[in-house]
């Protein structure tokens, strides 16, 4: 069963655009993951400082994996350096329908 993650990021003021750097880097690394089934980034248009990130892998083994790469940790320190509040990771699955 996959699992798609929601990843939201707050920029602190004044760090929006290296919060967008950031995290747009880390698009195709955690694409060419074998694991990663999608990985998009959106914006808030009404607040600027506020990022999602929707990823969907192919179980928690991928995300586990992903959490381990040399990009994620990367973007880690990064975000210790712009983030306004840490990020909020949610897991999800397909509802039983």
């Amino acid at each position: 069963m996959s699992l798609t993650v929601l990843a939201e990021c707050v920029a602190a003021p004044g760090r929006e655009d290296r919060l967008r750097t950031a995290l747009e880097a880390m698009i195709e690394p955690s694409v060419e993951e074998a694991g990663c089934l999608a990985y998009r980034l959106y914006a808030d248009p009404n607040d600027g400082a506020r990022m999602v990130i929707v990823e969907e892998w192919t179980g928690p083994r991928a995300l586990e994996e992903h959490f381990a790469t040399a990009h994620f940790r990367h973007v880690e320190q990064v975000l210790r350096e712009v983030l306004a509040r840490p990020m909020s990771i949610r897991r999800l699955v397909a509802a039983p329908a």
